[in-house]
């Protein structure tokens, strides 16, 4: 409590400029929010404001110390709005971007979700498989899958993706299961171009390698891949969140299971800001709840 008492008396001096204006509306006497002052300053062990006469000046720790401070005291504000009659209703304009197809099956319906119980706002979602620029594009929160490059933004991990290779049933009675990544060679494995290979770890070693695939199927468009796969026409290595449905119903089957690569993170990502807003913040909470459960990924 005295601590409380002492950030409150700090704040409320900082930013209003005199004791006796932090006085009147903590309702003591001055003499006490000086008593507070000099308490903080004697347990943290720096000067936080220098007081004469005339004026009060913030140092430049004092300065540093009051956004900190000031977070906290509205983060326990809207904290105990939240739990009161009626608490706190995010509000504004979200501005969402994703992967095409990973945004259309798992990010588009999550949004329905989110504007279903957050109705006061307003949901931009941007699907585009290019690398969106967050901060020029005014996108609050990106969604993405797989090793994270730009060190500027905030990222947040939601779950997690496997990838695997699959075909359909006709197409591994008519050409066989294959039981290592070396028997690939006799399969006509359907590829994205010039991808860089499919990612494999050795179940003995645990040692990751990645092997070059080749057929007479080649696409850059990955919805394309899986529905030659479906075709029977060949193997394709896809992410669990694509052919997740297909696994369940049975119209694909999964082969080196053993071997499947290390799991990829799904992450969420935006700019670097010290106050996030309550709406995205709920968002990505959302995103959270539903990636971070293997039930939901079983599910689809």
């Amino acid at each position: 409590m005295d601590t409380f008492k002492q950030i409150s008396a700090f704040v409320n001096v900082a930013t209003r400029g005199s004791l006796s204006a932090a006085a009147r509306i903590e309702g003591v006497t001055p003499a006490i929010i000086g008593r507070r002052l000099d308490a903080l300053e004697g347990r943290l062990g720096v000067k936080l404001l220098i007081r004469t006469t005339r004026k009060l000046t913030l140092t430049f720790e004092g300065q540093a110390f009051l956004e900190d401070c000031q977070k906290v005291l509205n983060d326990l504000a809207n904290a105990e709005a939240a739990v009161s009659l009626g608490g706190v209703q995010a509000s504004g304009y979200l501005k969402v971007s994703a992967p095409a197809g990973f945004g259309r099956q798992h990010v588009a319906p999550l949004v329905g979700e989110f504007m279903g119980a957050n109705p006061e706002v307003r949901v931009n979602l941007n699907l585009s498989d290019r690398l969106v620029d967050l901060i020029n594009e005014n996108i609050d929160c990106a969604i993405r899958i797989g090793e994270l490059t730009d060190s500027s933004l905030v990222s947040v991990r939601l779950g997690e993706m496997r990838r695997m290779v699959v075909a359909s049933p006709a197409y591994l009675v008519a050409h066989g299961v294959p039981r290592t990544p070396a028997d690939l060679a006799a399969h006509n494995c359907l590829s994205l171009g010039q991808q860089r290979g499919w990612v494999f770890r050795d179940p003995a070693s645990g040692e990751v390698q990645t092997l070059k695939v080749g057929g007479n199927f080649e696409c850059n468009d990955g919805a394309v891949l899986h529905e030659w796969a479906l075709a029977g026409r060949g193997l394709a290595w896809r992410s669990l969140w694509e052919v997740g449905g297909d696994l369940r119903e049975g119209r694909l089957t999964s082969v080196l299971d053993a071997w499947q690569a290390p799991p990829m993170g799904i992450y969420a990502v935006f700019p670097q800001r010290r106050h996030l807003p309550l709406r995205v913040r709920l968002f990505i909470d959302l995103l959270k709840d539903h990636y971070g459960r293997p039930s939901y990924w079983e599910r689809q």
